[in-house]
């Protein structure tokens, strides 16, 4: 598969599946040997089998009201980044996180590596000077 089909497929997935917490859709877009890190140091998160578990544990108390990810690019050596930002309750209180995803696919358009940075804020706020919610 094409780099930026996978990367597009990948990101219109994440989409769909973090609004509706279905973990199932997003695993089927690593491959069963995938690592997959969630912050930079925390341990990551390897095959999917524990990338189950951190999506299941990541979307207990969070009501999704809006998910939305930006046109992947895609680098040097088929990398892909893309932004994203939710806005979500946390356990009631209103929340926004914003971030980054990058990500290597596999021949087959499987993620065999991703890694998010992102941060989280209490209440509704747009992020500043990012790729696509400026």
């Amino acid at each position: 598969m094409d780099t930026a089909e996978a990367a597009r497929r990948f990101v219109r997935v994440w989409e769909r599946g973090w609004a509706e917490h279905d973990v199932d859709s997003i695993l089927a877009l690593y491959a069963r040997g995938c690592v997959h890190r969630s912050m930079p140091f925390r341990a990551p998160h390897r095959g999917r089998h524990e990338l189950a578990a951190y999506l299941r544990w990541s979307f207990a108390g969070e009501r999704t009201l809006d998910v939305r990810f930006s046109e992947p690019i895609v680098g040097p050596e088929g990398r892909v980044v893309a932004e994203f930002r939710v806005l979500a309750e946390e356990d009631g209180t209103p929340s926004t996180l914003a971030g980054c995803v990058f990500v290597r696919f596999d021949g087959e358009g499987l993620a065999v590596e991703s890694r998010d940075y992102w941060h989280a804020v209490t209440g509704r706020q747009e992020p500043e000077g990012s790729l696509f919610f400026a």
